[in-house]
């Protein structure tokens, strides 16, 4: 409810948090984006818990996270920045291609995800396309991910729908918020529910759709969105 959140206007800087436990790395990635006229790199961390001490204080627009990190995850870290600074877009840094860590990283709601293999001119874009509010998951991964998830059961799709069916409608609302990356605590929050009510309603519809992981119940979602489902 506070006044003061800072709205990047158009002539405001991109303010851009960095988070990598490789100092050459960090060191590389702030000469790089505070190269740009239009970027400026707010401050930078070197563990998880460093990040979340000193990222929410400077809100960012845009964090850069590095995906594995010595006391953590940058995912953890993602998800828990969000919570804390709604507006901030998270971008993930990875060495290597991993399903797993891209499937967590968008149920953590990260705006991007790119290898660290990446041009520099080509991670600068990605700034700016998160900053203005884009999404870097360009739809053939995310295809693939679904693909992937929704595992042998694939004879005609019906089962995941009668399945969904099942849901009742705050089941359902659940599903919708854990689509869309939001923690236990946050679907508590937003549903005026105690965090032990969601934990237990979510077990409840994990079973229901016959899942063992929020992801998977999520991107069985995504599939099949229930038909009256037009708000966003």
């Amino acid at each position: 409810m506070q006044e003061d959140q800072r709205e990047p206007s158009a002539g405001d800087p991109i303010r851009v948090f960095l988070l990598d436990d490789h100092e050459v790395v960090r060191r590389g990635l702030r000469d790089l984006l505070d190269a740009e006229p239009d970027i400026e790199v707010a401050g930078e961390a070197a563990t998880g818990e460093e990040a979340l001490i000193r990222g929410p204080a400077l809100r960012p627009d845009v964090a850069v996270l590095d995906v594995r990190l010595p006391d953590g995850d940058g995912i953890s870290v993602c998800r828990e920045l969000r919570s804390r600074v709604p507006e901030v877009a998270c971008l993930m840094l990875t060495s290597f291609d991993d399903d797993d860590a891209l499937l967590d990283a968008i149920m953590a709601g990260a705006a991007g995800y790119v290898l660290k293999q990446i041009r520099g001119s080509d991670l600068v874009s990605a700034v700016r396309t998160v900053a203005a509010g884009r999404s870097m998951l360009d739809a053939a991964t995310t295809a693939r991910l679904m693909a992937t998830l929704r595992g042998p059961e694939d004879e005609g799709a019906q089962p995941g729908e009668q399945r969904l069916a099942a849901l009742s409608p705050r089941e359902h609302e659940i599903l919708a918020l854990i689509g869309e990356g939001f923690t236990n605590r946050q679907i508590g929050r937003r549903l005026y529910l105690s965090e032990k009510t969601v934990k237990n309603n979510i077990s409840r519809l994990l079973a229901k759709l016959g899942v063992e992981r929020r992801i998977q119940a999520a991107v069985l979602a995504a599939q099949f969105p229930p038909p009256g489902n037009e708000h966003h």
